[in-house]
């Protein structure tokens, strides 16, 4: 089912729904189905899958000269998205991004997840590799989030790269991009990056998801600035309780967003790990339930694949 038909059925209820990373390489899909046991008792409607592409080490050969080595230290989505799906019975949904990709290795993707039953996507561009200072799309790849939504509309019009496809057969997926209530790191200002999110919407974009933040202030005004500017799909919030003192730092640092004073100092002043963990959990609970009064669609949990805060969250609000 697309996630705007769950919307449609849950008449107004927010849905709740996580996100999680693939498995390390060498570990097997009992590792994903061991996280999402706990959270499958929440009966999330959607199950998102990151996308975690290859990086490039190099290593000195006998001759001195350096060799560069693909490596991918996490599997791709379209094979764990097939198995969540088929084990749980719930719609898994995983990540499309630019990087590493032709758009003939996008249409191969698309291909087997449309023949797998898998009807939503959720489009990105993808970070750059740690290797490269900015993003460097691949050669005859898409290079932003939008020219990727171009290439799957056209799929879900029958439209292939191959035009002497005869008789082809329409795609039908359901389109899902980021949003950032704080804006993109990359974006000179909020309003360069919502003339973009526009673009997504007009080009496809069924629904958003925001990026994570704790000041609930942020969505709603993000949420108002869509509307304005007639951005009207559903805007999903999304949510990760903080839990420990390194992540004061670690969050603003890798995901480019604010941590509110009133939670900053309350974490300074806690001395106990388990007292950090409690006043992380009781914001985000606090900041669940202000959404839901606000009458988000739903909520959206980055698990980072510790299912046992989302599990505790959810279970006191839902």
């Amino acid at each position: 089912m697309k996630v705007t038909e769950h919307l449609e059925r849950a008449n107004g209820k927010p849905l709740f729904s996580v996100e999680i990373l693939p498995p390390l390489k060498g570990q097997d899909v009992n590792c994903t189905f061991k996280t999402l046991d706990p959270l499958v008792e929440l009966n999330p409607a959607f199950i998102d899958v990151t996308y975690h592409r290859q990086e490039f080490i190099y290593k000195q050969k006998d001759n001195g000269l350096l060799k560069r080595y693909q490596v991918r230290k996490r599997p791709g989505t379209v094979a764990i998205c097939a198995a969540i799906q088929n084990h749980y019975k719930i719609d898994a949904i995983p990540h499309l991004i630019c990087g590493g990709f032709t758009k003939e290795d996008t249409e191969d993707a698309l291909i087997d997840l449309n023949f797998l039953g898998i009807d939503n996507v959720l489009v990105l561009r993808g970070d750059p590799i740690k290797t490269e200072k900015t993003f460097v799309p691949e050669v005859g790849g898409n290079a932003y989030a939008s020219e990727l939504i171009e290439q799957i509309t056209s799929l879900n019009k029958g439209s292939y790269l191959d035009d002497e496809i005869q008789e082809s057969h329409p795609m039908d997926f359901c389109i899902g991009v980021a949003g950032y209530p704080e804006k993109h790191f990359e974006s000179p200002n909020l309003a360069m990056d919502m003339y973009y999110l526009k673009k997504k919407v007009e080009l496809g974009a069924d629904y958003i998801v925001t990026q994570m933040f704790f000041d609930n202030q942020k969505y709603f005004d993000f949420v108002n600035k869509c509307r304005e500017m007639d951005i009207n799909v559903p805007i999903i919030p999304g949510i990760k309780p903080l839990t420990t003192f390194n992540q004061l730092t670690k969050i603003p640092q890798n995901f480019y967003i604010d941590l509110p004073e009133d939670l900053a100092i309350e974490v300074l002043k806690a001395k106990e790990k388990e007292t950090i963990k409690e006043i992380g959990m009781e914001w985000c609970i606090n900041q669940c339930k202000e959404l839901i009064d606000f009458g988000v669609p739903g909520l959206h949990f980055y698990t980072m694949s510790n299912s046992i805060n989302t599990q505790k969250v959810a279970k006191a609000i839902f």
